[in-house]
């Protein structure tokens, strides 16, 4: 199992990913390759205890900033980090690929390398955001801002191979985000997109709200990337903000230990995606991985394990072979509609 890492990608840039890389090659996770800066992956790389690990260095020129715009990246920078890591997986000398970097710049890198699969317009970024629902699966997460019904369908056949597959939910219930729980309510992507989810052969159970999100109502919780970014960062920020508060409102009445512990647990709560360091970009022809810039060495190892488990269990196939079902049973139900 190889997995090419985007050693320039993250927040804190090469120490950090190559940190948490040589972690989990220590963890026997995979064989990493470290596509960036030869020089500067190489300084990093002789601060660890490196010599004996399944470690190989593929050199690049340069990254794509998430101020750029990833199509114009891809054109202007052919050499940068995550287009070298991810050709490494179209040419088959890799299984997989992460990056901490910019998510525009992962997805197009994808799309144009790898190709989506059939059937899928776009793909979608995905995954549990709310600690008390951790084997929930919100789509999209922010690739797509603008979805019509019938992606939203695509989203939900995705969560469902991502469940099924990844989390072993046999028969995992599809909701859409929507203003209210009865039937009717919403806009009219949500209107239409429920006559086509009826229709889809999928275990779809109807509308969910915001409330609905922290019980675990459904499985698979479909909205379009504006909606679904904003959600997950809300979750985050008050993650983020409730710690500080509690923690800092009680710095005089407990110990500091204690307090330090229940910081830890609160981020633990809104942030489930910590434990899975990356998810998959959903609807790929390959597998390639993205994560928060912000991500530590623990999170980009559990990346890297991530990864490798999508190959274990042929998470590509899974999903042709769903979505092709899905297909199916639109197609014979709408016969006069493409």
């Amino acid at each position: 199992m190889t997995v090419a890492i985007d050693a320039m990608g993250g927040d804190d840039g090469p120490s950090t990913i190559v940190e948490g890389s040589v972690l989990a090659a220590k963890q026997g996770k995979a064989n990493i390759i470290h596509v960036g800066d030869q020089d500067v992956v190489e300084t990093e790389l002789s601060k660890h205890e490196s010599e004996s690990l399944p470690i190989t260095i593929v050199p690049s020129n340069g990254k794509i900033e998430d101020t750029e715009a990833p199509a114009l990246g891809l054109r202007q920078k052919p050499k940068a980090s995550i287009v070298v890591a991810t050709h490494l997986v179209k040419s088959g000398k890799a299984d997989a690929v992460v990056s901490m970097g910019s998510t525009g710049a992962t997805m197009a890198s994808a799309v144009v390398l790898l190709g989506t699969i059939h059937g899928i317009d776009r793909p979608a970024i995905g995954g549990p955001i709310v600690g008390s629902a951790p084997n929930q699966v919100i789509l999209d997460l922010g690739s797509n801002l603008d979805c019509r019904p019938q992606q939203l369908v695509g989203f939900g056949v995705l969560g469902s191979v991502f469940s099924k597959v990844l989390l072993k939910i046999s028969d995992p219930k599809i909701g859409l985000l929507s203003v209210g729980s009865e039937e009717g309510k919403g806009n009219t992507q949500i209107k239409e997109a429920t006559e086509l989810f009826k229709k889809s052969g999928l275990n779809f159970i109807g509308n969910v709200e915001g409330n609905d999100l922290v019980t675990g109502k459904a499985d698979i919780v479909v909205c379009d990337g504006f909606v679904g970014n904003i959600v997950m960062k809300l979750t985050e920020g008050l993650g983020s903000e409730i710690s500080k508060y509690l923690t800092e409102s009680m710095k005089e009445t407990i110990d500091s230990d204690i307090a330090a512990a229940l910081s830890r647990e609160i981020f633990k709560v809104t942030n489930p995606a910590a434990a899975y360091g990356a998810g998959p970009l959903l609807g790929v022809n390959g597998i390639s991985l993205v994560g928060h810039g912000r991500s530590k060495q623990n999170e980009i190892a559990g990346a890297i394990a991530t990864a490798k488990r999508a190959v274990e269990v042929d998470f590509i196939n899974q999903i042709q072979k769903r979505l092709s079902k899905t297909l199916s049973t639109l197609t014979e139900n709408e016969p006069d509609e493409r």
